[in-house]
């Protein structure tokens, strides 16, 4: 219990202070403007709103009674917004992914559709998506409950079935199945690209023209390595809990001792604390695999920081 306490604090400070960064950095005049670094700020929005909403009441419950854990309307809309959230996020780096390919393609009507309008409507689209997928849990799930991993919890087998089958796909495995699918097509087509600049046989308009995309692309680049980079931590740290209630679902009607129930609660808390923290590192990712585009705008904002 103290061990959860203490790392749910450093969750806490690690990602509010992280996504904050990821904010004021992204929010910058040269990034805003590109798709794919909007997509990455609109997702820091939505990571911060899910460590804010998650994060607090597990610090909390670990020295005094929580109201989310007893009181039924709010532990409904605590795990609603935590969820919704969280999905938004995951699923916007997937339409980061898909910005990232259409910019690699050879056709320039496909990279045409990498547009700002086009991310902002596939926010929108997915965020009612994710309401409408988790409204259920208004209905299953219940506060103050017994023999259950967490106190607010759903509150009969099928609706335990149901939810974590929903988080399973909807939020860890078919974003993820599309990350690594557009992530690989985007390698796939970057290579050819590569491929295409080194052909002897290319005129020498041709050749310059590739010349000038590849250096007109250096930001573009850069977000495809920290989206990369990225979409690796985000693998290394849901899949734990995707494993851990597969789990849960198969042996649900196994009979357990109380040492197997109390071994498995705290494997179910620190896979739900690396969830946590994937939400928490993009900004530690972006700084150490963005190139010069990511720290240049923070030493910029920095600078403007400390002069005025």
């Amino acid at each position: 219990m103290t061990i959860n306490c203490y790392f749910s604090i450093f969750l806490l400070i690690f990602g509010v202070v992280g996504n904050l960064l990821n904010l004021l950095v992204l929010s910058q005049r040269s990034l805003r403007s590109n798709a794919c670094a909007w997509l990455f700020l609109i997702s820091s929005v939505f990571n911060l709103i899910s460590l804010l909403t998650g994060l607090p009441t597990r610090v909390l419950s670990s020295w005094t009674i929580v109201v989310t854990d007893e009181v039924e309307w709010l532990c409904r809309l605590r795990v609603f917004l935590v969820l919704t959230s969280r999905t938004t996020a995951a699923w916007l780096i997937v339409f980061a992914t898909f910005d990232r390919w259409l910019l690699s393609c050879r056709h320039t009507h496909y990279r045409r559709l990498s547009k700002l309008r086009n991310a902002q409507r596939a926010m929108i689209c997915i965020l009612f998506l994710s309401c409408f997928i988790y409204s259920p849990i208004f209905y299953c799930y219940q506060a103050n409950l017994r023999n259950t991993p967490l106190k607010c919890y759903s509150q009969t087998t099928m609706c335990r079935i149901i939810s974590d089958q929903i988080y399973l796909c909807f939020t860890v495995l078919v974003p993820t199945i599309f990350m690594i699918f557009f992530s690989l097509l985007t390698l796939s087509n970057v290579r050819r690209m590569h491929h295409r600049l080194q052909m002897p046989f290319l005129s020498e308009l041709t050749q310059t023209m590739i010349r000038k995309r590849r250096r007109f692309r250096l930001l573009d680049r850069h977000l495809l390595v920290m989206l990369l980079v990225q979409i690796g931590f985000f693998i290394l740290f849901t899949f734990p809990q995707g494993i851990e209630m597969i789990y849960l679902t198969i042996t649900r009607n196994d009979f357990k001792s109380t040492f197997q129930l109390t071994i498995e609660n705290a494997i179910f808390t620190f896979t739900l604390s690396l969830t946590y923290l994937a939400s928490g590192m993009p900004f530690y990712v972006y700084t150490i695999s963005g190139g010069r585009a990511f720290q240049q705008a923070l030493l910029k904002f920095i600078t403007r920081f400390i002069v005025n």
